[in-house]
């Protein structure tokens, strides 16, 4: 735990009434104290009020009890063993007594047809704040989606100026490609442990996916291509240009204070619950997964900012 982030008592760490409450700590052990637990590291020791988080993230260098571990599981408290600040997800546990209503609404949406269909249009409308796309086909959506995530790596390769020759990786041979082919690579593995984390806290099923089919992380690769844009493909350009000469420890560190910073977690596990609240409109559900999110944007000298993704060529100009 960051020392500005530590709370001055159990009563300090944020309930779930207040957001979905997850606990983040490294580098300290854990253990029982009471009915509930305790986090020691040099600085001492600091109670936690179990019953009121969601979810208890041990990154490195943490140690748990036994003991602890009994009593996170009688308070309903999920547990997952992620890398620093969640850039990996490598296990997790969870109580038998918490609620099934998240992944009973996913199966259902899943299995019917009809609802499969509408959830991954939420899914791909999400991504165009703005913009006119309600009447497209699923196909159409997938088309513009594409030209979406291109104009960001020819973005970001102008903002950087590291060169960029298209998305090119063979995930049999890793050094073949070329630096940031690698650092994309990189950074989307860390995007993919957080959005797994928070999948496993609430409960869903990784393996149920909308648009992704097929793969036990399926919904892992839904729900991480809403934030590719905005996180992991500026983060992978950034540490090219930076030219470290560990080029994925870069990307994880980079996005690492990412996560911290903005709090991602939480607000990728907000996003499910609202996807698969059962008790929200469609277009509620639109307007909730949009909010806060960054919307890029072209600046006129004379307009100030008009939508991108537009195709602004005059009609039957003289270069037609």
């Amino acid at each position: 735990m960051k020392p500005e982030e530590r709370p001055r008592s159990g009563h300090d760490v944020p309930r779930l009434s207040d957001g979905t409450s997850f606990l983040y700590a490294q580098r300290c052990r854990i253990d029982r104290d009471d009915q509930t637990i305790v986090l020691i590291d040099e600085r001492g020791r600091i109670p936690v009020p179990i019953a009121s988080l969601t979810a208890l993230l041990l990154g490195p260098g943490t140690r748990i009890t036994h003991r602890a571990m009994l009593t996170i599981a009688d308070h309903g408290c999920a547990v997952t063993w992620v890398g620093e600040q969640g850039v990996r997800f490598y296990a997790a546990g969870a109580s038998q007594n918490r609620s099934s209503r998240l992944a009973e609404a996913q199966a259902r949406l899943w299995a019917d047809e009809t609802l499969r269909k509408r959830t991954a249009r939420l899914l791909y409308l999400v991504r165009f704040p703005g913009e006119r796309v309600k009447k497209l086909s699923i196909a159409q959506l997938r088309g513009r989606e594409g030209a979406r995530v291109r104009h960001a790596y020819k973005l970001a390769a102008l903002l950087t100026g590291v060169e960029w020759t298209g998305r090119r990786y063979d995930p049999d041979d890793w050094d073949a490609a070329d630096p940031v082919n690698r650092a994309l690579s990189a950074a989307t593995a860390c995007l993919y442990g957080v959005c797994h984390a928070a999948i496993t806290v609430l409960g869903l099923i990784p393996s149920l996916g909308f648009i992704h089919v097929g793969h036990r992380l399926s919904l892992v690769y839904d729900v991480a291509d809403l934030y590719k844009v905005e996180v992991a493909i500026p983060a992978a350009f950034e540490a090219v240009a930076d030219g470290s000469p560990d080029l994925e420890r870069a990307v994880r560190y980079r996005l690492r204070d990412h996560f911290a910073r903005t709090r991602l977690l939480e607000k990728i596990a907000t996003d499910l619950v609202t996807l698969f609240d059962p008790g929200i409109s469609d277009a509620d559900t639109l307007v909730r997964l949009q909010e806060g999110r960054e919307v890029l944007r072209l600046w006129d000298p004379d307009e100030g900012e008009i939508d991108s993704g537009i195709n602004y060529a005059e009609e039957d100009g003289p270069w037609s």
